[in-house]
């Protein structure tokens, strides 16, 4: 701008000035903080937008459209009153000053060459006053691209800094304390002294003063009414969170003294809500062990009962789940989750509700894959289906924290506790029919 004649180019770098500080008053200062607030809202309501579309077939079933409509309304009408608060009342004048200025950098050239004309024609310099002159209105249009491209930026790097935000919130999460002399677990048994715990903001414990033995090779039931502790007692184990107080241990020692690694490679974990990664059929099971051959992950699959799925395949286990079409239903999910478990080979298995979701086809090859996974290992079942826990070594029965009941399903069932009420209210359920009104009558 200030190679040919620098009076001209510093009136063109006026509009650059002008821009710039119009870009600081919409962003900068207490500004950046409703911008922020203005992108967090438009998160939001996006992710809203998702969840809406993927429970529409609920809404449709239930007719609950306009009342399912409610949040997904409140995150539009948020985006709407940040978005008009931030454009409206912040950006409105600096960005219509930003625009004038930028678009009409030839108008700061006028009073330049109103006060050169007159030297350079009394000098002479017609020609090269009329090229430099015939330069800097061509560079002008330039000057206005140029600045809308640094406005992007400056916003491409806001929206930058709000994920990384984002991303150090998960970074910076507190990290598992690591003892500085590891010890071995000795066997596969499983211990809770003592154990409360409360998740952070809650006032209320889930588990409070719990204590129980799973010996080597036993299998033991948590059960109870939902919100009793169940799945918070079995995260306990493999250290997803550290009791607020007590002790638990695998194999004799304290879960806090075991490597994280040497922990999580004794355990294997089958949830009720099963994740399967958008890859290979091979390459979901082989999550559970990446050295795994593919001989190995077959005889897993094989143990899973997954061979009518691997059949109808268009690539076998190379087949990309997610990819033209190719989707599983919710007990085809459990089964290949449970080849993983299954390839993992861990001696200590907590199931929880394996079989939740399953219809009853599935269900009983669940169960017998289950049988492959479970034998000789030390279980920790959680269910809600207590035909499920009928045979198991001990049962513990879990209500509001606190263990309630312990025992044999016998014991228990002929008792007068809580086990004994819910047993006879599942039966019922079981024996629960449609009934014709001919019938009825």
């Amino acid at each position: 701008m200030f190679v040919f004649d620098w009076r001209v180019g510093a009136s063109c770098l006026v509009a650059a000035v002008i821009s710039v500080g119009a870009m600081f008053a919409m962003m900068g200062g207490k500004n950046a903080k409703l911008m922020m607030e203005y992108q967090t809202a438009q998160d939001v309501m996006s992710k809203a937008g998702t969840e809406y579309v993927r429970g529409i077939p609920v809404v449709k079933v239930f007719q609950q459209t306009v009342y399912s409509f409610k949040a997904f309304k409140a995150a539009i009408e948020d985006y709407s009153n940040k978005a008009e608060k931030y454009t409206g009342g912040v950006c409105c004048v600096p960005q219509s000053v930003n625009l004038t200025a930028t678009e009409g950098v030839f108008i700061f050239l006028v009073p330049a060459v109103l006060l050169i004309a007159p030297s350079a024609f009394s000098g002479g310099d017609f020609a090269g006053f009329i090229t430099n002159f015939a330069f800097y209105a061509v560079f002008s249009a330039i000057v206005s691209t140029a600045l809308a491209r640094i406005m992007f930026a400056a916003s491409g790097l806001m929206l930058a800094k709000t994920a990384l935000a984002r991303i150090d919130t998960v970074m910076n999460a507190p990290t598992l304390e690591i003892t500085d002399n590891p010890q071995s677990p000795k066997n596969n048994g499983v211990e809770f002294k003592d154990v409360t715990f409360t998740y952070d903001g809650a006032d209320v414990p889930a588990l409070e003063h719990v204590s129980f033995k799973v010996l080597p090779g036993q299998t033991v039931a948590l059960v109870g009414p939902s919100g009793g502790g169940k799945t918070t007692a079995a995260s306990l184990i493999p250290r997803f969170w550290d009791v607020s107080s007590g002790e638990v241990f695998v194999g004799d020692v304290n879960v806090k003294d075991i490597n994280p690694h040497v922990l999580m490679d004794k355990v294997a974990f089958v949830f009720q809500n099963t994740r399967l990664f958008k890859t290979s059929i091979l390459e979901n099971v082989r999550a559970a062990r990446p050295d795994a051959s593919r001989e190995e992950v077959l005889s897993a699959l094989h143990a899973a009962q997954c061979d009518d799925i691997i059949e109808k395949l268009p690539n076998g286990i190379d087949t990309l789940i997610g990819s033209e079409g190719t989707y599983l239903s919710g007990g085809e999910q459990q089964r290949v989750s449970l080849a993983r478990a299954i390839l993992k080979n861990a001696p200590i298995i907590v199931l929880d509700e394996a079989t939740a979701f399953a219809d009853p086809e599935n269900e009983a090859l669940i169960q017998k894959a289950l049988k492959t996974l479970t034998e000789g290992r030390t279980v920790i079942m959680i269910a809600h289906r207590l035909s499920t826990v009928v045979g198991a070594d001990n049962i513990i029965v879990l209500d509001n924290g606190h263990i309630v009941e312990e025992g044999r399903h016998n014991v228990l069932a002929s008792g007068k506790g809580l086990y004994a009420r819910m047993w006879n209210e599942y039966n019922q359920a079981v024996r629960w029919k449609i009934v014709s009104v001919k019938e009825g009558s």
